[in-house]
């Protein structure tokens, strides 16, 4: 079998680690030093996917949606938004590591098909939180990817996301019947219970990590009510 190639690496902001970029014939592979090994893994991407498809299958039809991807990653969450939205749609993306935006510029973009590239794609180099607290009415779906789930693990200022005051402001920022889809690594029930209480609507769907097979991923589903 071909061997693992390390092509590049960066650093996390704020003594996050390092992130280092691996290449094996045409499978590439995110993953952190020293910690959890694998972060993303280019043949694994059905849940990402997921997760557009159910966040945006409400705007399908809707002129001049507002999307903010929050985690580029390999490009499939955003990817997957494009192919659900018309095209007067507007996307942005957030990546908190620049090197990440320019491995999906280059040979890494290949995997999703260079949504960067796409006319309606916007992005935006820093850390989403700034994104989210705007105190308007700005978007109708917000796609969170940033982390492994309600808890900060790559990144510790993802915390305040999950948080109820993060929760609350995210909710401001969504217009009338906008969703809120976050990707996680798991279920949480005590998750579910802060959306709620912050006055979302909320559903949970469960998706494989590979098209029907493999471990099994939650996407937390919180619609603002009308």
């Amino acid at each position: 079998m071909t061997p693992w190639t390390q092509i590049n690496s960066a650093q996390i902001p704020n003594n996050g680690g390092e992130l280092t970029l691996h290449q094996r014939g045409k499978e590439f592979s995110i993953r952190i030093a020293g910690k959890r090994g694998e972060l993303m893994n280019s043949r694994v991407f059905n849940s990402e996917k997921a997760l557009s498809r159910v966040g945006c299958a409400h705007l399908k039809d809707v002129a001049n949606a507002n999307v903010l991807v929050g985690g580029l990653g390999m490009g499939y969450t955003l990817t997957a938004a494009l192919n659900v939205l018309n095209e007067s749609a507007s996307v942005t993306v957030a990546e908190l590591i620049p090197e990440v935006v320019t491995w999906n510029q280059g040979p890494l973009g290949q995997c999703s098909g260079y949504p960067l590239k796409d006319s309606r794609t916007q992005v935006k180099v820093g850390d989403v939180t700034k994104l989210l607290n705007l105190q308007s009415e700005t978007y109708d779906a917000i796609l969170l990817d940033v982390d492994n789930g309600p808890r900060g693990l790559t990144h510790a200022d993802n915390n305040w996301i999950y948080s109820e005051m993060g929760l609350k402001a995210i909710l401001q920022m969504l217009r009338p019947k906008g969703v809120l889809a976050i990707w996680s690594a798991g279920p949480d029930y005590l998750f579910e219970v802060r959306l709620k209480n912050v006055g979302y609507k909320v559903d949970t769907r469960i998706a494989s990590a590979r098209a029907d097979k493999g471990v099994k991923h939650t996407i937390f589903l919180a619609k603002k009510p009308e």
